[in-house]
């Protein structure tokens, strides 16, 4: 049964209480006059004790350190509630080293629980709660986790699997109304355990596009590595930043922008647990006064619509826009700089390396590259030979640097085909030019070979939604009647057109201009030949494109 997270009894079951201490000094030194900055970690290091119990030595007691639902959380009462979660996890029998899957929504009991687990030195695994049941089961048993801390809203998925995992993991189920409400009183001291910059201090699960999500262990010093050499070295956030990140915490890239990020430079975290459309979006930017926005090519796509509509939005607050999960195509870049005057800066980052590796600057960015190399990374693009391509040539990225993961957990085989000489091989396609700017040509097995060249499903993709009737594109190869792959599309037409285009005639003519529209933009051989209408695009609980599914429905089509 699941243990509610609620009540006195669940602080109350014991554990060891003695040389208890509120904060413990980080043991971290940052060198910031070297590009990129020097970190130098003790042999002590706890990421909880930086990203939080610092806060109280430095003056930020009373700063709002969380936004959420018009409710402030200041960093001394994040200090005391990530002490009283660390202990409840102890309390409830739970070891250093043991595992707690975290299946919570978007506020600040996510907090409490994922620096509490770090700082008693419990692994949090932050999970999709988008995920059904068949899912869980599957993380839980793969994680050998202890414990699965949900929001009472995923109990229906989260319960069953439980059941069917049958590995004596315990449910514990966070309050209605917040696990803090219901003990105010509870030790809100912990003891920082002994842990060390090297030693897992949480993990997370790949999305992926294909097969069952693996797990990515991270080490305490990789959360400072993205915190300092991109939040820090590229996007500049610093204690007066305001972050908002419509790309939710549960994976990495809205970990680091709405949490990490704002937490190492002693800045505010916005949160909102709802879906993120245009109009929650809007709203929450105008109502926080948010300085930093966070989010992916589709929700730009969709804001832009809304704009276009004639959507009121305050982004007068802003000073910086980030986009991840999928390549930004530079027509959107173009009209949001039109809409809103403010640039979006994009790159790209894995759960693998945690946050972004290759990224546009400010006042630097090229529309349609997704920028340079981060300092404190390094990579390079290589041909099919295994040799490193010239610049100009397509290859597959490979990258290396400070917060990659050491490997996936329970997958030797993976990892030998992933991590090869201290490199990591993405999985992206890519060229390089010769100012050091990366375009992105999509996924290694998205790439379609017509009339035996090589072609980009993104490049196909970019010049669709150039079209004003177009929202979102996805490009898949399918064989002709001759057995010759040639491109096909699948779009998603803007709100204002799916409904005005009523009958096949009409369709057809929309087909008919998006296929002109193709031609007269793209090499000859790249135009899609089949262009298929739809409601939605099937994609990862993180954004990405399925466009494996794609393939498979139309070849069950055929």
């Amino acid at each position: 049964m699941p243990v509610p997270l609620g009540g006195p009894q669940a602080l109350d079951g014991g554990g060891p209480r003695a040389h208890l201490q509120t904060m413990a000094t980080p043991t971290l030194t940052i060198d910031r006059s070297t590009r990129p900055a020097e970190l130098r970690y003790g042999s002590g290091f706890n990421a909880a004790a930086w990203f939080v119990d610092r806060h109280l030595r430095e003056d930020r007691g009373s700063k709002p350190a969380i936004v959420s639902g018009g409710v402030e959380v200041s960093y001394e009462a994040l200090g005391a509630d990530v002490n009283r979660a660390g202990r409840a996890l102890l309390d409830l029998g739970l070891a250093p080293g043991d595992r707690v899957l975290m299946v919570v929504k978007d506020c600040p009991e996510f907090f409490y629980f994922f620096w509490g687990a770090i700082k008693a030195g419990l692994i949090p695994v932050p999970v999709s709660f988008m995920l059904r049941a068949d899912d869980f089961a599957h993380m839980i048993g793969d994680s050998a986790c202890r414990a699965v801390l949900y929001s009472p809203e995923f109990a229906a998925e989260v319960v069953p699997a439980l059941a069917s995992a049958r590995t004596g993991a315990q449910g514990l189920q966070l309050a209605e109304d917040g696990f803090l409400a219901d003990v105010a009183d509870a030790v809100s001291e912990l003891e920082v355990a002994a842990t060390g910059p090297d030693e897992a201090a949480f993990w997370l699960y790949s999305s992926g596009t294909t097969g069952r999500p693996k797990g990515v262990p991270h080490r305490h010093r990789d959360l400072v590595a993205t915190c300092e050499h991109y939040a820090v070295g590229i996007l500049g956030l610093g204690e007066d930043d305001r972050c908002f990140s419509a790309a939710k915490l549960f994976f990495a890239y809205g970990l680091g922008n709405a949490m990490t990020f704002p937490l190492h430079v002693g800045a505010t975290s916005i949160l909102d647990e709802r879906r993120p459309t245009p109009d929650t979006t809007f709203e929450t930017i105008g109502a926080s006064r948010a300085t930093a926005y966070f989010g992916v090519p589709t929700l730009y796509a969709a804001q832009l619509a809304a704009l276009d509509g004639g959507a009121g939005a305050d982004l007068g607050s802003l000073r910086l826009c980030v986009s991840a999960g999928e390549a930004l195509p530079p027509d959107l870049f173009r009209r949001w700089k039109e809409a809103t005057g403010l640039e979006i800066l994009d790159g790209i980052g894995s759960t693998e390396a945690l946050h972004i590796f290759i990224s546009n600057r400010s006042g630097a960015v090229r529309p349609g590259t997704t920028g340079r190399v981060v300092p404190g990374y390094e990579a390079r693009v290589v041909d099919e030979s295994g040799d490193i391509a010239e610049d100009g040539e397509t290859g597959q990225l490979e990258i290396r640097g400070d917060s990659i993961t050491p490997g996936y957990w329970n997958h030797p085989e993976r990892n030998a085909a992933t991590f090869v000489d201290g490199w990591m091989r993405t999985g992206d396609q890519y060229v390089r030019d010769d100012d050091g700017y990366f375009q992105y040509q999509g996924r290694a097995d998205d790439m379609i070979k017509v009339g035996g060249i090589w072609c980009s499903p993104f490049d196909i993709e970019a010049r669709l939604i150039e079209h004003p009737s177009v929202l979102e594109a996805a490009v898949v190869g399918r064989e002709d009647e001759h057995e010759l792959t040639k491109p096909e599309a699948f779009v998603v037409l803007t709100d204002g057109l799916r409904d005005a285009v009523g009958g096949p005639s009409a369709l057809d003519e929309l087909v008919a201009e998006l296929v002109a529209h193709c031609r007269e933009g793209l090499p000859p051989y790249m135009y899609p030949r089949w262009i298929n209408v739809v409601s939605e695009l099937p994609k990862t609980a993180t954004g990405k494109i399925q466009r494996y599914r794609l393939r498979d429905a139309s070849t069950a089509a055929e």
